[in-house]
């Protein structure tokens, strides 16, 4: 199993920018219209300083069927410029339509003041939390810093007998789940 990795993200950047986009950036071809009562998989919490690589991600999981909301491609009416207590109340509103949160982790993320308050209240409402690890080179394993390091985290692997990858929870080397069965209420097993 290995995490995923910045090279990976600029293999779906670069996809994207020729054969989607024309060239344009991650906002202008990532809008689409918003339901308000849409339901979503994950909720993809990041700093925007990774915006480039979080767009790049969003297409990289919904690859695999999930559906993904993130702030200001969804909600791109959203001001970035603007932030007020409005903003928190509808980004709390969206996360009580997403299944899970996802933690994007990287070197930007402690530079984000809205990401552990993303993490906290989500936590607390629904407890469906792993972080994914956005890592520079190759690995198979994650220890997270600090209080993150209680919660399992993404990787990708095949499926045992198949060419098919797949997203895993993992808990530890030898405790883990697809992702699909971890969204319906299943937690990591251990697996020798």
């Amino acid at each position: 199993m290995s995490l995923i990795t910045k090279e990976l993200l600029n293999r779906v950047t670069n996809y994207r920018k020729v054969n989607l986009s024309k060239g344009l950036g991650a906002p202008a071809i990532l809008n689409e219209s918003f339901n308000f009562k849409k339901e979503y998989d994950i909720f993809l919490s990041h700093s925007y300083l990774d915006k480039e690589q979080i767009a790049s991600l969003k297409i990289y999981l919904e690859d695999f069927g999930l559906s993904v909301y993130v702030d200001w491609i969804d909600d791109y009416q959203l001001d970035r410029g603007r932030v007020s207590k409005e903003t928190a109340i509808r980004i709390r509103e969206r996360m009580k339509n997403c299944k899970s949160l996802i933690y994007a982790f990287s070197k930007n993320s402690s530079l984000s003041k809205w990401m552990p308050w993303e993490l906290g209240y989500f936590d607390g409402i629904k407890g469906k939390v792993a972080v994914l690890p956005i890592t520079e080179n190759e690995t198979d394993s994650f220890v997270g810093t600090e209080y993150l390091g209680i919660y399992p985290y993404v990787t990708q692997n095949k499926i045992a007998g198949s060419e098919d990858y797949a997203l895993w929870i993992r808990e530890n080397i030898n405790k883990y789940v697809i992702i699909e069965s971890w969204l319906q209420g299943f937690n990591p097993i251990s697996r020798n």
